[in-house]
Parts: structure tokens; sequence; C-alpha cells
């Protein structure tokens, strides 16, 4: 009789780091989201979804929400940066970045 054992499952999900830009402005937003499976790009289009219901729906007063009320969705590009291999990883490069570009759309 054989026996297969079973392969524990990774605890370092892949996490990518995007860039969410509006075109006539040229400001910008950092961020990160979890990446599922090997699907970068939907992540990333599942991310963007959010944001946008965030700001169509939800009355914040966020600098990204106000943008996207202002400008319309159709004034905005989301970009993969990077792919980091685990969430504390993904969370400190995501504030280097955010440290050296200075975003305007990521200031409450």
């Amino acid at each position: 009789m054989v026996y297969m054992l079973k392969r524990k499952r990774r605890q370092d999900r892949k996490h990518a780091v995007y860039k969410i830009t509006n075109i006539l402005s040229q400001e910008f937003y950092i961020g990160i989201t979890v990446c599922q499976g090997a699907a970068v790009k939907r992540s990333l289009k599942v991310r963007w979804q959010k944001h946008v219901h965030r700001a169509l729906n939800e009355n914040l007063d966020w600098n990204l929400c106000n943008a996207i009320r202002f400008w319309g969705v159709e004034c905005f590009t989301i970009d993969l940066v990077e792919v980091v291999r685990g969430r504390k990883p993904a969370h400190s490069r995501e504030r280097e970045l955010i440290r050296e570009l200075d975003p305007h759309l990521n200031t409450a």
C-alpha cells in the first residue's frame, strides 16, 4: 500500500506592488495586493475594481477616492511595479516605495 504525503502549504504568498497613475495630472498611488495563484493581472484588476467601488459607493475622504470621483475612472491606469514573496517583505517594500516616491494619492 502506497501512502501519499501531503505537501505543506506555502505561507509566503506572492504579493503584487502596483502603481495607479492619473494620466492627466500624473499623480499616483502605490499599493499592494495578494496574488491569487499565478494570475497577477487578474489580481490587479480585482484590486482596481475594489478601489473604484469604494470611491463611488463609500463616502471616503481619501485622496485616491477623491481623485477617482473628480477625474473619472477612465483617467487612471494600473501598472505592476514588482512581485514580492511574503506578506512582511511586501508591506516593507510598499512603505519603502512610498517614502522614496512620495505619492500624492497615498495621503488621506
